[in-house]
């Protein structure tokens, strides 16, 4: 039997999104998910899905809403309008070689999204890791705080295998790519003959519908709702049965 790690990422964001992602997790093949915890939609989102038996990581967040904790305390990552700075901000920085974000400062709002997680799902994450930022100092700080409350952290890498527990991990992300057919990732990651005994691929998945939101705040807009559609489709699970294929979650890596 082959296995595949298949994540579904920003429960939260928006209304939409949270639509279309909680839709995969009722009749699709997703089985963990990512939640962003200071959004305003969060509450919403978690209402949708909080009765399913489903792995539920933080997707800890820095560049798109409000920080949890007072602007003022976190300087580094918010701009004038106390708004979280941008992931461009983040990436052009980085190209730079600039790391902008303060190390402590991004631990207290860390710590903060933690608290907000474990009070909202009543339970620690399954799974620790960051939002769509290039920052040593984030993941720093998303390490540190994994290890103070003793959760499994989630290192970012799409250069190579990340460890969890005892397997590697290895992540795929086709969605920005303009040609993406994500059916076609899907099958081309589960029939890979390259992988070890102890590496998996971690499919990650962005799914959603859309709204003014959305549309205005991200660059990944209609490869979401191409993720809903592959979810749930019957074409899809079929292919997933007839090539004995399990998908997987973390709580299933030992």
């Amino acid at each position: 039997m082959k296995e595949i790690l298949v994540r579904a990422d920003d429960l939260g964001y928006s209304e939409a999104v949270n639509y279309g992602l909680a839709k995969t997790l009722r009749e699709g093949i997703i089985r963990s998910v990512g939640i962003m915890v200071n959004m305003p939609y969060t509450k919403h989102g978690y209402e949708l899905i909080k009765d399913l038996d489903v792995c539920k990581g933080l997707h800890t967040n820095i560049c798109v809403g409000r920080p949890l904790c007072n602007p003022s305390d976190v300087k580094s990552i918010c701009d004038e309008n106390g708004n979280l700075r941008a992931s461009r901000d983040y990436r052009e920085s980085y190209k730079k070689g600039i790391d902008f974000v303060d190390l402590d400062e991004v631990i207290m709002e860390i710590e903060a999204q933690y608290e907000a997680f474990v009070k909202l799902t009543g339970e620690k994450p399954h799974y620790f890791e960051g939002h769509a930022v290039m920052s040593d100092n984030f993941n720093k700080g998303l390490e540190i705080v994994a290890k103070r409350h003793d959760c499994e952290y989630l290192a970012a890498s799409f250069n190579g295998p990340v460890k969890f527990r005892n397997t590697y991990l290895v992540a795929s992300m086709d969605s920005v790519r303009p040609d993406y057919d994500p059916f076609e990732s899907l099958k081309r990651e589960v029939l890979r003959t390259d992988l070890k005994d102890n590496e998996r691929v971690m499919f990650v998945c962005h799914p959603g519908y859309l709204d003014d939101f959305i549309l205005r705040t991200s660059s990944l807009t209609v490869a979401r709702t191409k993720e809903v559609e592959m979810a749930v489709s019957e074409e899809t699970k079929k292919w997933l049965k007839d090539n004995d294929v399990r998908i997987i979650t973390y709580d299933d890596l030992r």
